[in-house]
């Protein structure tokens, strides 16, 4: 497994014993591939306080095959094929050969889907949904602004607005520009320009709906919203509210129901998660660091063995 001996300590490889058994509405999953975020770095220096105690395996999501499952699991058997944001971990994380998870928080891996877009999307495309649909309750043929489209949950919230019918105006970099367009965003802004100004020329006053996926943002998202919109942000920076728009912070959490409907459009082609690598558990290191960076696409650490 890939984890730490002690919080804030460097992501390490080591042996750490085999799970338990899973327990009543629990679920045991082998892990094929696993996802990597910001939020893993978070664990890793104890700002998000899951699983543990350390020595602990890091990783919040995975792909895997169902191995054993507990009592009181009517609807997932053996060999099934699933995807989860296993929370609340027993202890350990996904970045391991075993992982145990909540029955409720899982979800079939839809046909076709490779393994590795199947382990980074469960993180990114519930926030998606979480922020889309219940904190802004986004209708179709409206406006809905998506500060930092270029990044994985990003182009999530992208591709998820403009399939519920939304019209979407996305920020992201000059390169990752054609790629944002292609998601279904009607125009793509560059966000080192001035852009809440061109939100508000474009709609006539400021979007009625808007949301910021881009670190420090939240502030300048809220220019873009019309006086009486919602803004949420996903970046755990909500600005003080102000001419009557409705502020809200989104904290992803686990929902296997959820996720499944998702991995609907995922298996439609509706959504996608564009892979920057994928890693071997050795290199999992590395690969947070690059997450952090700023890797462009999701990278995945691969347990095939």
């Amino acid at each position: 497994m890939a984890g730490v001996k002690a919080l804030g300590e460097s992501v390490q490889i080591f042996e750490v014993d085999e799970p338990a058994a899973p327990a009543a509405g629990e679920v045991l999953i082998e892990v094929v591939a696993a996802g990597i975020g910001n939020w893993d770095e978070l664990v890793r220096i104890g700002s998000w306080q899951i699983g543990g105690p350390a020595p602990m395996a890091l990783g919040t999501e995975a792909a895997g095959t169902v191995a054993a499952v507990g009592s009181g699991v009517a609807e997932l058997r053996d060999g099934d094929e699933v995807m989860t944001h296993p929370l609340p971990l027993r202890r350990h994380g996904t970045w391991a050969e075993r992982v145990l998870a909540p029955a409720a928080a899982v979800a079939p891996r839809p046909p076709g889907a490779s393994w590795e877009a199947c382990g980074a999307f469960p993180i990114p495309a519930l926030t998606a949904a979480q922020a889309l649909d219940e904190a802004l309750r986004i209708e179709s043929g409206g406006w809905v602004v998506v500060n930092g489209a270029g990044g994985v949950t990003g182009g999530l919230l992208v591709q998820l607005a403009a399939a519920r019918g939304a019209r979407v105006l996305a920020t992201a970099s000059a390169k990752k520009a054609e790629r944002v367009r292609d998601y279904g965003a009607s125009e793509v802004l560059d966000y080192h320009g001035d852009w809440p100004v061109l939100v508000r020329e474009i709609t006539g006053g400021g979007a009625p709906n808007a949301v910021n996926a881009a670190r420090g943002q939240a502030a300048t998202t809220l220019k873009a919203v019309a006086d009486g919109g919602r803004l949420t942000t996903i970046t755990g920076d909500p600005p003080g509210k102000e001419r009557g728009v409705a502020v809200s912070d989104v904290y992803v959490r686990p929902d296997g129901r959820q996720l499944s409907a998702l991995a609907e459009l995922l298996a439609l082609g509706s959504l996608s998660v564009p892979i920057a690598s994928v890693r071997p558990l050795e290199q999992a290191a590395q690969a947070l660091r690059e997450v952090v960076a700023g890797a462009d696409g999701a990278i995945v650490l691969s347990l095939r063995t």
